[in-house]
């Protein structure tokens, strides 16, 4: 079993930046590819960003391409989401994401992940 802890959320004004964090736990970090996910009110989930166990690959949803970053820290057993440039549509709670046992290709057109945090709110403001 993976626990996974999000901290980072909060207010910002639409242009700000905010850096989400995740911690992770039960289960050796660098075998876990990680991602997050966002879902604003009455919307469905959306996946926003993944990363390889390694950190060498990594996926995002067009939306946030050239304004979102994910990376992780193996040693601190750490992934994160660096937002720049937030806009009022980036309102959601953010979920942080993990799983194991797959190739990163299989991650990539599946998009499935098994164990989820419990998310951490993000509101930005016009």
């Amino acid at each position: 079993q993976v626990q996974l802890v999000e901290s980072g959320g909060g207010l910002v004004q639409a242009g700000g930046s905010l850096r989400l964090s995740c911690a992770a736990s039960g289960r050796a970090f660098s075998t876990l590819h990680m991602g997050w996910f966002r879902q604003a009110p009455r919307k469905d989930r959306e996946f926003v960003a993944a990363i390889s166990w390694s950190g060498q690959s990594t996926d995002y949803v067009e939306s946030v391409k050239g304004r979102f970053t994910i990376s992780r820290d193996n040693a601190k057993n750490t992934v994160y989401l660096q937002m720049t440039n937030l806009k009022p549509e980036d309102t959601a709670v953010y979920y942080c994401t993990a799983t194991y046992g797959s190739t990163w290709l299989q991650v990539l057109k599946s998009r499935r992940f098994d164990f989820w945090g419990q998310g951490t709110q993000v509101t930005v403001s016009s």
